[in-house]
């Protein structure tokens, strides 16, 4: 794990679930918290002294378990509020949530379970009766989670350091399987600099976030950043139709925002959004994917708002941006967000930051409060994002005189389906157990120039005459839907290089 950031001290006192939810059960009680947002008229609310009395409950439950301090809870629900709850609950109780996305197959969410050394599962409403595949794993259900809720809350939240571990997200690494991300409390305070930067959030803010609740993009600028806060979030958990966040926007007032590009671009071609008011919203916020200079200048042409785009990963979240503070520049993600130290390094040699305008490798100094602890029980890969004092994820990019952020794709071949990074060598390690397949490789296809799909590239096994159907449903078996390719081409050979290997980018011209 990476030392002690040198504004933080093992000392240090600092719980995530404590900065988020008790002062705001003193200052503002009977604020609503969080809005659950349902079809037509379903909606459930949660003031912040409602939130922090479950929390505590559930906090409570999980330490009459005997689980000793940085034990795991894996979440394993859909979009509904008690996820929330329950990982804040987690933290609240000194152990480490685990989110899961309720995408994950039964052999996927059984590797994170291992992976992590789960020693609780939670449960939501589409597995509530269902207890079989979590081996000896305490197994949490909603009646379960209910009856902590309403039993004896903890007095206060756990006694935490910043430095102690609080959340494990697993994303795409280099190897075929999924690697645990690593952080600490101190995460929760690592965000603020967005918070007025990127989001331009206040505690008078309504935040609508249109994605689920497993994703760490909805985890933190949906829920956990509003109620750093002291503001309210909004989220959705009826049917998925483009069409339905504008009416959502107007119903409840929303201040801001927060989606992917493709959802915008949804949203514009699906929705009549001149039809609501949409006089509350601000500004919109988007990452995870890049923002075109069209469809920023067709949302502004449609809705007169702004977009502020970001760029993240898993290891730090957000850390460049445009806002409030950093005026638009299309084609750019913005800049380095004040208070960060954010560096452009040589792909190979010293780790020295280079000149304005020269492509290298994205860094982030390692003193940032909001970088991961480290990987979860990978040394190797931990090794190989540091350089120096420095952490590296992969992005090539340059910085202009200005401080604006040029992104020029990926040193490694990591793809981005929908925000999420995937692997290739996950996609390719399932396909190639297909009795059919022979050869197979993975990379992102450009269909326009904002939008990339995983496509496979499979030669087939010798007397075989198996189709793309049979492979994308092979794959829908065994692969959560965000990682599965949307489109198979047959070929006779794979680009290789002289050593064997697979030539990734090479692929669309096979």
């Amino acid at each position: 794990m990476f030392p002690s950031q040198a504004n933080e001290t093992s000392s240090d006192r600092f719980n995530g679930a404590r900065h988020c939810l008790a002062e705001n059960a003193r200052l503002r009680p009977d604020k609503v918290a969080l809005i659950m947002a349902g079809a037509g008229d379903d909606v459930r609310t949660l003031t912040f002294a409602q939130a922090d009395r479950a929390v505590r409950g559930i906090a409570a439950g999980l330490t009459n378990l005997g689980l000793e301090p940085g034990s795991r809870v894996m979440i394993r629900m859909g979009n509904e509020a008690d996820y929330v709850l329950v990982y804040f609950g987690a933290l609240a109780a000194g152990l480490v949530a685990l989110p899961s996305s309720p995408q994950l197959t039964p052999s996927e969410a059984a590797f994170l379970m291992e992976n992590a050394g789960a020693s609780v599962v939670v449960v939501g409403q589409t597995l509530g009766h269902d207890r079989a595949g979590f081996g000896s794993r305490i197994v949490l259900g909603p009646a379960e989670i209910a009856a902590m809720k309403a039993g004896p809350p903890l007095p206060d939240y756990a006694e935490t350091c910043a430095d102690d571990p609080a959340t494990l997200v697993y994303t795409s690494g280099t190897t075929s399987r999924p690697k645990g991300v690593l952080h600490a409390h101190r995460a929760i305070r690592g965000r603020q600099p967005m918070h007025t930067h990127w989001l331009g959030l206040t505690e008078s803010d309504v935040m609508l976030h249109a994605g689920t609740m497993n994703w760490t993009y909805t985890l933190g600028v949906g829920i956990t950043d509003p109620w750093a806060c002291g503001a309210t979030a909004v989220l959705y958990d009826g049917p998925r139709d483009p069409a339905v966040w504008p009416s959502l926007i107007a119903r409840h007032r929303a201040t801001l925002f927060a989606a992917v590009p493709s959802l915008y671009r949804q949203i514009l071609k699906h929705a009549d959004v001149s039809a609501d008011d949409l006089g509350s919203l601000r500004h919109g916020v988007t990452a995870g994917e890049a923002l075109s200079p069209e469809l920023l200048a067709a949302w502004r042409q449609a809705t007169g708002k702004p977009l502020y785009e970001a760029l993240g990963m898993s290891e730090i979240s957000t850390y460049v941006s445009s806002g409030p503070t950093s005026p638009v520049r299309p084609g750019s993600p913005g800049k380095p967000q004040p208070g960060r130290r954010v560096a452009i390094l040589p792909v190979e040699g010293p780790p020295d930051p280079m000149p304005h305008g020269e492509v290298g490798l994205l860094a982030v100094h390692r003193s940032e409060p909001g970088l991961m602890l480290g990987y979860w029980n990978r040394p190797e890969e931990e090794a190989a994002v540091m350089r120096g004092d420095w952490f590296v994820g992969g992005d090539l990019a340059s910085l202009d005189i200005e401080g604006y952020l040029t992104f020029h794709g990926r040193n490694d071949d990591l793809m981005n389906a929908l925000g999420y990074r995937v692997s290739p060598n996950e996609v390719e390690g399932v396909l190639i157990g297909h009795p059919g397949v022979a050869e197979v490789g993975v990379t992102e296809l450009a269909v326009r120039a904002d939008l990339t799909l995983i496509a496979a590239f499979v030669v087939r096994a010798p007397e075989t005459r198996v189709n793309e159907d049979a492979l994308l449903q092979w794959c829908a078996e065994r692969l959560a839907a965000y990682k599965c390719p949307r489109t198979v081409r047959f070929v006779d050979a794979l680009p290789r290089t002289p050593n064997g290997k697979v030539q990734r980018k090479r692929l669309v011209q096979a």
